[in-house]
């Protein structure tokens, strides 16, 4: 059972920074794809970054590059997510995800997802 387990959100100012925390559990992770994705309120959930679990091969929504950075500790079985810059539209709830397949942004590609962590950055 693929247990995935987020932390780190909290209220932030804008041009702040702040890090995720994804702790996944339950069975090798090798060849997954690993993503991190958020809902606004009111709002559907939208992409925002993925991470190949074995090669660390990244790929970013446009609002967050250069902002954000995907990562993941393979030892730790770990993904992070930095955020740095941040600003008032990037509040919202962030979920992690994970994908048994090679995978991009599409949501219905991701077959575990953790419970999410709030982050509410005030301007």
């Amino acid at each position: 059972q693929v247990q995935l387990t987020e932390s780190g959100g909290g209220l932030v100012q804008a041009g702040d920074s702040l890090t995720l925390s994804c702790a996944a559990s339950g069975r090798p992770f090798s060849g997954y794809t690993m993503g991190w994705f958020r809902r606004a309120p009111g709002q559907d959930h939208e992409f925002v970054a993925r991470v190949t679990w074995s090669a660390g091969i990244t790929y970013y929504e446009d609002s967050v590059k250069g902002r954000f950075t995907i990562s993941r500790d393979n030892a730790k079985n770990m993904v992070y997510l930095q955020m740095n810059s941040l600003k008032p539209e990037d509040t919202a709830v962030y979920f992690c995800a994970a994908a048994s397949k090679l995978t991009w942004g599409t949501i219905g590609s991701y077959d575990y997802w953790g419970q999410g962590t709030q982050v509410t950055v005030s301007s």
